[in-house]
């Protein structure tokens, strides 16, 4: 390993067995279970499937070549399922890796999912205790920070409290704080921030900007681009469990964001419940459209959602009818497509992403962020503004002086398409 690379992985794989079972095949009783129980052991130790079953081989990880330096702060990208969690738990030590390695060289504090490394019958303050002398810190150094970490996580009243009690959101707080206070040189966070509220993400934020500057290593995993332009200095992107890109951000970013999304219509192949999305600009208007097919009868009242995006992923607007009632009550076929056509969003020219949700009032069944994109043309006639000044969207408003027994009004957009 370099002198000043922390993390290095070569040849990093990880890969399960998946089991399959063959449709229509019944379900045993417990009694048939237990009398064929030694079976299926000697099965199982040597990768064998039964009667009616199968076996897959399915990498989540595979052939990872990458160095971290010090003080980098390496942002994860990759659609879902497409290795990132799987990576931090390896770097995590979490679980081994199925061929190759990771050298980690320092000290690594890793927050994954709610929770980690907590022992929900402890308390709040034992916890924190447990998890310095996980980091090998000792009492002393860990009751220098004490008040630091509870005064970040703002759980002070629940100190001594077990954490099993704790909402969700305390309950990442508090981990988070102690990850990020007990001065590890190796910060590991996968997407946690999404549990809490935006003032304490913007701290979450603020303090891994601050770990950085220390000189100390952090590897953060999230789907918000803003976020990761703004955090990190390089980035990884990985397709399939595989790398396909390395480094800085911004053009990771753009690697992502121009490999991950179809341009204008994607089709999805086999028997699914949907067959094809699409976004497409017509004059004035924004068309979004999904094939769908309900065999199995899954949806209650249909909800096809939408979210624009622009090139950093930032929202732009969404809509879903299913909140506003629109259609509620109404009858549907089981079968055909759904389209939203959105009047005048005016948004300025551009590429834009495009998220697209097909569920019920109830449950989500097909999602996919940053699906397609939106190419944007001549919506607005904006030549005078100027460029990245104003944002995405240039929206109608009305003029008016008032004053001195003068009221003179003018129209919307006036000059503008």
């Amino acid at each position: 390993m370099e002198n000043d690379a922390v993390i290095r992985a070569e040849g990093l794989g990880k890969s399960y067995r998946l089991l399959h079972r063959e449709q229509g095949l019944q379900y045993r009783a417990l009694r048939d279970t237990l009398a064929k129980a030694p079976a299926a052991l000697a099965r199982k130790l040597t990768g064998r499937g039964g009667a009616g079953q199968s076996t897959e081989t399915f990498w989540a990880v595979s052939d990872l070549d990458f160095e971290v330096k010090q003080g980098q702060v390496l942002g994860i990208l990759g659609r879902n399922g497409a290795g990132k969690s799987t990576l931090l738990k390896l770097l995590s030590r979490i679980t081994e890796p199925t061929t190759g390695r990771a050298e980690i060289r320092g000290r690594v504090a890793s927050l994954l999912e709610v929770g980690t490394g907590f022992h929900p019958e402890l308390t709040g303050r034992e916890n924190i205790y447990l998890n310095g002398a996980i980091l090998g810190m000792r009492r002393d150094e860990v009751k220098r920070r004490f008040d630091q970490i509870v005064d970040f996580a703002g759980v002070e009243r629940f100190l001594d409290t077990p954490v099993k009690r704790y909402s969700s959101g305390m309950y990442v707080r508090l981990a988070f704080s102690v990850a990020a206070h007990l001065e590890p040189e190796i910060l590991i966070v996968d997407e946690v921030l999404a549990v809490g509220d935006r003032d304490f993400q913007k701290k979450c934020i603020g303090r891994m900007s601050e770990v950085s500057s220390e000189g100390r290593t952090v590897v953060f995993v999230s789907h918000n681009i803003h976020i990761l332009r703004d955090l990190c200095t390089h980035g990884l992107v990985l397709q399939n469990g595989r790398k396909v890109f390395a480094g800085d951000i911004g053009a990771s970013i753009e690697h992502y964001t121009n490999a991950s999304a179809e341009a204008g219509e994607k089709h999805y192949p086999g028997d699914k419940l949907v067959s094809r999305v699409s976004a497409r600009q017509d004059g004035d208007t924004l068309v979004f459209e999904c094939d769908y097919n309900d065999r199995e009868g899954v949806l209650d009242v249909p909800s096809f959602g939408i979210i624009v995006h622009d090139s950093d992923g930032r929202p732009v607007f969404g809509h879903n009818p299913v909140l506003e009632g629109t259609y509620s009550g109404l009858a549907y076929p089981k079968a055909g497509t759904v389209r939203a056509t959105v009047r005048q969003p005016r948004l300025l020219d551009g590429s834009y992403l495009v998220s697209i949700f097909l569920g019920d009032a109830y449950t989500t069944y097909f999602s996919e962020e940053h699906c397609v994109t939106l190419s944007v043309e001549g919506m607005v006639d904006a030549y005078q503004l100027p460029p990245g000044r104003v944002g995405p969207v240039y929206p109608l408003a009305d003029y008016e002086f008032i004053g001195e027994g003068i009221h003179t009004r003018m129209a919307a957009a006036a000059g503008l398409r």
